[in-house]
């Protein structure tokens, strides 16, 4: 998908990423991504094919996309709704690749303590 989006910039790699995780948004990356423009397509969420977890992994990469929010309806992008079901585990992925200056593993320096302090 990054190749035929032809850009591999942090928006697309957590974008494409996020879509991988199910077969079913693998399958209809077309009814949710329009590669020519280069922009999502929100209202592939009403589709048909869409379930109740794929809906949350939509909203989840159309957020980390360009900050979508379903008007009306921004409850359904909070942590708290879309981190309820099986896709949860790959969503802290996504967020890495999406912020990866902020995901960074962070050494934790040694404590050193005095022997008067032990």
């Amino acid at each position: 998908m990054l190749a035929a989006a032809r850009n591999n910039d942090t928006f697309h790699k957590a974008f494409f990423y996020t879509m991988g995780i199910s077969a079913e948004t693998r399958s209809h990356i077309r009814s949710l991504f329009d590669f020519k423009e280069d922009i999502i397509k929100p209202e592939g969420l009403s589709a048909a094919w869409q379930t109740g977890s794929t809906q949350r992994l939509c909203r989840l990469a159309f957020n980390l996309w360009n900050g979508w929010t379903e008007e009306r309806n921004e409850n359904r992008s909070t942590p708290y709704e879309l981190f309820d079901c099986g896709f949860a585990p790959y969503f802290f992925e996504a967020i890495r690749l999406r912020y990866p200056e902020y995901c960074k593993s962070m050494e934790h320096p040694a404590l050193h303590f005095s022997r008067s302090e032990r």
